[in-house]
């Protein structure tokens, strides 16, 4: 394994708190010596921070003394500037939800042949089983069954089962058709999960490589042949710029009456009112995890419809036993002190699909 591999965190004080566990610290120990510095930068997901000098001149210090260097929030940008200063940086990782490579200049790192990664799909696990959770309780429309048993309204009899329209559904998800909007991690992992099912997956993604398509066993396809075709359509598209609204009432209208339409990436992503008038004709159902805006509005239409199932943005959240942000970097954190390639990248085609720029011209995506 050789000598200990240098790791440095730059992130506010808040983030180590919540985010660190003194196990993981513990995992990193084993190959790593591990320093945590606080910055207190500000910075989202839509703009990179802004740092002063003294800034800059403490964190170009920090980054010099070590091989990777992990920053999530809080930190300065990781700039060509930055990395000119550290000649031992060979790695650096954004820990948290790093969706449009705010604090960290990926093409900067590329031209230095500096690694950059990020663990953003940590959260897939979660999500995915979430989204077939959903799927399942929107073929059997578990929202307005519940609705209906907390009423003082009997509910469930013999003739009721037999003839009440809300006991009239597909019920079972084997054998079905299923459509994704996105191929990301959230949606590969869906994929591993729905295999006992036997479900034909269809899957609309511009960003996706070709041949993954064989390997996992989907069909790559139209957005309108993903959103007509199959009995549920789950949305996983993450919230960029070319994805801001892409569902509205043509695409939702694609929908096939009977249909289950499931939505655990961002509500953004879905244009709300057009939403709501879909479901107003009460021939599908909807599972939402999320909507715009959040939280739902109490005087919101949506909240009334029996044909729908909300939940307050959930996917994701988890105990904090499973898999976790800073986990998941330890993984790759091991992989590249031993030598093997590390799995999470950013590479161009995920950066141009968090931008939302186009993906014509990437080779990987050809």
């Amino acid at each position: 394994m050789g000598d200990k591999l240098k790791v440095g965190l730059a992130c506010n004080a808040g983030y180590v708190e919540r985010g660190i566990k003194d196990h993981e610290v513990d995992l990193l120990k084993e190959f790593a010596e591990f320093e945590i510095r606080e910055f207190n930068e500000s910075s989202d997901w839509y703009s990179a921070p802004e740092s002063s000098h003294e800034v800059i001149a403490e964190f170009k210090d920090f980054a010099s003394s070590v091989d990777a260097m992990i920053v999530c929030h809080g930190s300065p940008r990781v700039t060509g500037d930055i990395l000119d200063a550290a000649p031992s940086l060979r790695l650096v990782g954004e820990l948290e939800g790093d969706r449009f490579a705010q604090r960290i200049d990926a093409e900067a790192c590329a031209d230095r042949g500096v690694k950059a990664v990020d663990t953003t799909h940590a959260s897939s696990l979660p999500v995915s089983e979430w989204a077939l959770a959903m799927m399942m309780m929107g073929l059997k429309k578990v929202g307005a069954h519940y609705r209906r048993l907390i009423t003082d309204q009997e509910w469930g009899t013999g003739y009721q089962r037999a003839f009440e329209p809300d006991f009239q559904m597909m019920g079972d998800l084997t054998g079905r058709t299923v459509g994704l909007i996105g191929g990301g991690n959230i949606a590969r992992r869906l994929i591993e999960l729905l295999e006992p099912f036997r479900v034909d997956i269809l899957l609309h993604d511009p960003y996706l490589p070709r041949e993954l398509a064989s390997a996992m066993n989907f069909t790559m396809t139209s957005l309108e042949n993903v959103m007509s075709m199959p009995d549920v359509v789950v949305c996983l598209v993450p919230h960029t710029p070319a994805t801001e609204g892409m569902l509205g009432a043509k695409e939702l209208g694609w929908i096939r009456s009977g249909g289950v339409f499931v939505n655990v990436s961002r509500g953004q992503v879905v244009q709300s009112d057009a939403l709501i008038e879909r479901l107003r004709k009460n021939d599908i159902y909807a599972c939402l995890d999320v909507f715009d805006p959040e939280p739902v509005p109490t005087d919101s239409p949506i909240r009334e419809l029996w044909n729908v199932f909300l939940t307050p943005h959930i996917a994701s959240t988890t105990d904090g036993t499973g898999i976790s942000f800073f986990g998941e970097m330890i993984d790759e954190l091991r992989r590249f002190h031993l030598g093997h390639d590390t799995k999470h990248d950013l590479m161009p085609r995920t950066l141009a699909n968090r931008r939302g720029e186009s993906p014509t011209n990437l080779d990987a995506v050809r």
